[in-house]
């Protein structure tokens, strides 16, 4: 059996490499192909990630780069077109929800190569978010979902996938945190050490609707600012985010607001652990902060993953000043409740999904 992974952005190489791994197990004849677009490159967002989730180098690079979002989409297409062509995999693997994630969908749909969708089902009903037009097509256009909660299972019923599609297995995002927190805790002293972090607040932002809006981004900034009276926070800036706090001319940081490089998945992880409170508008680390019951503010109207609501863990918050700070007082004021993670979180998700592949090849 031949298998394409497709990967483009960040989220996708904490996704993608358990998934690897565990096929990498099955008995018989499993080719392995990794591809990256290269939708996003950046040495400190894709080469560091490579190395530290022990990875292999990708045997495809598309180049594709930064564009509009329908301007990289049609890159993606027509450059993995004629590779698909010419590899005619038995499956391709997509996961999350970049534009890569629908372009390489696409290109299988019209080539009849059947597509796995890995993080299938996720919902935010907010049809202004790139990535929900990209979750809705995928999941119409793919041949094996794989889920990571019962709403993901609930969401694809009820736009009219066959049930016989759907595969409930976990979630492959906390397979890879399972595996490397050891390895980060092995790195927290050291980075204690040289940031002086007691109790702080970890901080990440990198969607348009917060960065791309001058006034949206003005107003969290003078939240940090607020919050940084009373403990430190620690900021890895996204480029694009950094971009933005420049056109802004707000301060590269102050006092006890830090505002950091982008971190590499383990020093991230070794922070996220140990954070008194974490303010994202990511769902990757909605979902970590989830398994690894650390307090999460995510400063968006909505969330396509609200189990991490449903556990406790996290809390939606409107990116404006008042209403940040007004929550991150309440949230440090709140003893830290007990969780348990969701179903199937636990570390084996990729496993399950290399038991389906397994069972698809006992059919062939």
């Amino acid at each position: 059996m031949k298998i394409l992974h497709v990967v483009g952005a960040r989220p996708n190489f904490m996704k993608i490499a358990p998934v690897m791994r565990a096929l990498s197990t099955l008995p018989g004849d499993v080719r392995q192909i990794l591809v990256h677009t290269g939708q996003h490159y950046d040495r400190n967002l894709s080469d560091i990630f490579f190395q530290e989730l022990e990875m292999p180098a990708p045997d495809y690079n598309l180049g594709v780069g930064s564009g509009t979002h329908a301007w990289q989409t049609a890159q993606v297409m027509t450059a993995f077109e004629p590779l698909a062509m010419e590899l005619r995999p038995d499956w391709v693997v997509v996961v999350g929800d970049v534009n890569s994630t629908l372009a390489a969908a696409l290109v299988c749909s019209k080539l009849g190569i059947p597509v796995a969708h890995v993080e299938a089902g996720l919902r935010s009903f907010d049809r202004s978010m790139p990535e929900e037009i990209n979750r809705l097509l995928t999941d119409q256009i793919a041949d094996l979902l794989f889920t990571p909660s019962p709403d993901g299972d609930e969401n694809l019923l009820r736009e009219g996938i066959h049930p016989d599609k759907i595969q409930r297995v976990g979630n492959v995002m906390i397979d890879t945190l399972v595996r490397l927190l050891p390895r980060a805790e092995q790195r927290w002293s050291s980075l204690q050490a040289s940031l002086g972090v007691g109790d702080y607040l970890l901080v990440t932002l990198h969607r348009p609707a917060n960065v791309d809006h001058p006034q949206t981004l003005a107003e969290i900034y003078t939240a940090l600012e607020e919050a940084s009276h009373w403990l430190p926070v620690y900021f890895p800036v996204h480029p694009r985010t950094r971009q933005a706090l420049d056109r802004l001319g707000l301060p590269s940081g102050s006092g006890v607001l830090h505002l950091l490089e982008p971190l590499g998945y383990l020093d991230f992880l070794a922070m996220e652990a140990h954070a008194r409170l974490v303010l994202t508008d990511s769902g990757g680390v909605q979902e970590e902060t989830t398994y690894l019951g650390v307090p999460c503010l995510t400063a968006r109207p909505n969330t396509e993953r609200p189990v991490t609501l449903q556990q406790g863990t996290n809390q939606l918050v409107a990116a404006r000043t008042s209403t940040l700070v007004e929550a991150i007082q309440r949230r440090l004021m709140e003893p830290r409740k007990p969780h348990e993670p969701p179903e199937f979180w636990d570390g084996h998700a990729a496993q399950r999904i290399a038991r389906v592949f397994a069972g698809w090849m006992e059919k062939a």
